[in-house]
């Protein structure tokens, strides 16, 4: 066995890096000296060198369950396929595509993570090598024999698997050493046969081999011995043990020998179709469990290679009854291969993931197409039928209030037992029975005014004598909402797309899930009054939202409920799914110099403290530079001071004081709790270039009695809602009577 290690030392060496390169030859049948003997006869010392670790201690025996403990694997092995490392002519290495990949592992190696590499490219790398020895050779002898200029047509004879894969080893080996050495990370090379693994002495051999590899921060690089290994007989497996017939079943045994949290299977296929890939049903499985290989039928082998699908679900399998977790994914896709390793690490939804535990209820794939069909049925029910599920479901808010609160109670109880959530997200994630009288209003609102949501004739047009066209509302198809720490959103929602004829996917929080399974269970038991329960489905399973994004051949719109952060990372997220979203609510309200004294602190009170988490709660106050020193001023800051809001100082404030509040980090905050910024302006146009320089464009409020000054604010002010002398938060649907 020939291994090969390139050392990366640095030390006081003056900022400079030392780098020597090792190279050892071994016996090829793997007859080493003990470990333990060797220690004591050859001591080595390894304290100088410095190895980089991270905590990532896991105790192995059973694989992971999910997808998102990925993120904890220590040990893992990387399989490579044959299509996956050479180019599409099969003579030579696609070396982009390795780079990456070399990238890819050398990035997790320096997490601490222990890497292996199971490689196919030997036969390909050894036969671009010897065709063109043969062209050359064959072109220097028709040059001697015939000294013509112009050689004939030269026939390339068909090359030895064998010979291939021993001209080819050495070079791969080289290219691999050449591409870690850029990250200052050795690779050590490990040839094995089948016999390598029936003999024990030999079996025992490389396990410590690989342990001490793996121990010196080496990535281990492994592939079959081509060039000496016989052809693999059918039916050769032992009792419960896999034989080594091609790289898929050389990973899971070594995988498993090795105590590896995870292999990473790369192919040219995105992973496992229930049917073969390029059929027009063909759908990808998400999570492949043991016994569902029955329903699976298997194509035909990728263009390179000696296994195919068949063979790397075999080896899954075995690899998943040994304690060892399997993702198989695409490796050659030019969008993904450069981050299709550290995607599938950091839990992401990549490929086919191999699970011993089935979840109880449907995927999310599932019940996007259960939505879409219950959607579909949802919209063909007379609209009075649509408006009656409305109607029972705000009947049953109240009927249940107390059951919902007690749910509710025991989110609260739990996020402010863990401490992770900001104030203002616990006031979102609260409900109370004011919260939920009013919902059960604004539901039976939605239900009165949903009559002609579907099927309203908008426009209809004579093209010809007898024929007319007709545009109707219809639904958009199926919605994914996804809302943050707001329980009362669920309902609203439903509500919403139940009038619309729309299906639905709810994707909450987990600080407020208990309070959404009460809430879910009593929508499913409004829609079965009509027999249109799957309409809506509540996403349960451990789905990342960025995973959801990506559904978008069965997802139609996507609209996040939450911050703005929420929402910019959606619409980042989001593959070819339309986002609606928003923007945060920076809201100002301007006190004009001649602005009521009544009204001014009632206003104001309303906008910032009445539910200070709301997105239309005031964040800004601005006040004409001729009401500070006043006693309206004094009324405005007892008012918050009573209240106990915090106030941040904008420039110009603080620079009016001696003594001044914190000065604001910045005037476009979106506090969402009982603070506010307090800015000073010289008049209306002032206060309105401030807020197109730092608001939201959510809603702005203008308090005077002037009506040409608030004329001239409502008409210059660029946001979706201006108000003269009303609460920001008049800014709602419910309150317009929408």
């Amino acid at each position: 066995m020939l291994c090969r290690a390139a050392l990366s030392c640095r030390g006081p060496t003056h900022g400079r890096s030392l780098i020597s390169r090792v190279r050892t030859t071994v016996s090829s049948h793997l007859k080493y000296v003990p470990s333990s003997v060797t220690a004591q006869q050859h001591p080595r010392q390894w304290s100088n060198i410095p190895f980089m670790t991270m905590p990532l201690i896991r105790s192995h025996g059973k694989p992971f369950a999910h997808r998102s403990e990925l993120k904890h694997a220590k040990r893992i092995v990387v399989k490579l396929g044959s299509a996956v490392v050479t180019r599409g002519d099969e003579c030579g290495l696609a070396l982009g595509r390795l780079a990456s990949i070399v990238e890819q592992v050398s990035v997790l190696q320096n997490q601490g993570r222990e890497m292996m590499i199971v490689t196919s490219g030997a036969v390909a790398f050894g036969k671009q090598r010897l065709r063109h020895e043969i062209l050359l050779s064959q072109s220097v002898r028709q040059a001697l024999h015939s000294g013509q200029n112009q050689l004939k047509d030269m026939q390339v004879p068909v090359l030895e698997a064998r010979a291939c894969a021993a001209a080819g080893q050495s070079g791969l080996m080289a290219l691999y050493e050449a591409m870690f050495t850029q990250y200052s990370i050795c690779a050590a090379q490990i040839l094995v046969t089948n016999l390598d693994f029936h003999d024990e002495q030999k079996r025992r051999n490389l396990n410590g081999t690989l342990h001490e590899l793996l121990r010196m921060n080496i990535v281990p690089i492994i592939n079959t011995n081509d060039a000496v290994v016989p052809p693999p007989e059918p039916n050769s497996d032992l009792q419960g043990v896999i034989s080594i017939k091609d790289n898929d079943s050389l990973a899971a045994r070594l995988a498993v020998e090795m105590k590896a949290d995870l292999i990473i299977v790369l192919s040219d296929v995105e992973g496992l179709f229930d049917s073969p890939p390029g059929s027009d049903d063909a759908k990808l499985i998400d999570i492949f469990y043991p016994g569902d290989q029955q329903s699976v039928t298997f194509g035909t082998k990728s263009r390179v290679g000696m296994g195919g699908m068949e063979a790397k679900v075999k080896a899954a399998l075995w690899a998943l009854q040994g304690g060892t977790s399997v993702v198989i994914a695409n490796g050659t896709h030019p969008k993904i291969s450069g981050h299709v390793i550290t995607d599938i690490v950091e839990g992401k939804k990549v490929g086919t993931f191999f699970s011993e535990v089935k979840p109880a209820g449907p995927t999310v794939e599932q019940q996007a197409e259960m939505a879409r069909a219950g959607g579909r049925n949802l919209a063909t029910l007379k609209p009075e039928q649509r408006a009656e599920i409305i109607f029972h479901l705000a009947d049953l808010l109240t009927d249940h209030r107390d059951e919902i609160l007690a749910a509710n109670r025991k989110d609260m109880e739990e996020a402010e037992e863990k401490g992770r959530l900001a104030p203002p997200l616990l006031k979102r994630l609260s409900l109370s029975t004011a919260k939920l009288n009013s919902l059960a209003i604004g539901l039976r609102q939605i239900a009165a005014s949903s009559q002609d949501s579907v099927g309203r004739v908008i426009r209809r047009t004579r093209i010809a004598k007898e024929l007319e066209l007709e545009q109707v509302t219809v639904p958009i198809g199926v919605l994914l909402v996804i809302f943050e720490s707001r329980p009362d959103c669920l309902p609203q929602v439903s509500a919403l797309a139940i009038a619309s004829g729309n299906g639905l996917l709810l994707k909450g929080g987990k600080e407020a899930s208990n309070s959404n399974q009460t809430l879910y269970r009593l929508t499913q038991e409004a829609l079965s009054i009509h027999g249109v329960k799957d309409a809506i489905q509540l996403v349960n399973t451990r789905e990342e939202v960025e995973d959801l994004c990506r559904l978008n051949k069965l997802i139609d719109l996507i609209i996040p409920r939450g911050s703005s952060e929420l929402v910019r990372d959606i619409q980042k997220a989001a593959k070819g799914i339309p986002v609606m979203g928003h923007s945060e609510g920076i809201c100002h309200v301007y006190v004009d110099n001649e602005a009521s004294v009544e009204k001014v602190t009632r206003i104001v009170r309303d906008s910032k403290c009445e539910y200070p988490a709301a997105c239309n709660a005031m964040e800004t106050l601005l006040i004409h530079r001729d009401v500070l020193r006043t006693p309206l001023f004094d009324q405005i800051i007892d008012m918050l001071r009573v209240e106990q809001v915090k106030i941040h100082a904008g420039p110009k404030f603080a620079s009016y004081l001696t003594f001044s509040p914190s000065e604001v980090k910045s005037l476009r905050t979106e506090y969402g709790d009982l603070e506010c910024c307090i800015e000073v302006v010289d008049g209306v146009e002032d206060a309105i270039e401030h807020i197109h320089k730092y608001g939201s464009s959510h809603t702005d409020v203008i308090v005077t009695e002037n009506e040409a000054t608030a004329e001239y604010f409502l008409q210059h002010v660029d946001s979706a809602c201006v108000f003269w002398n009303a609460s920001s938060r008049f800014s709602d649907g419910y309150r317009f009577g929408l």
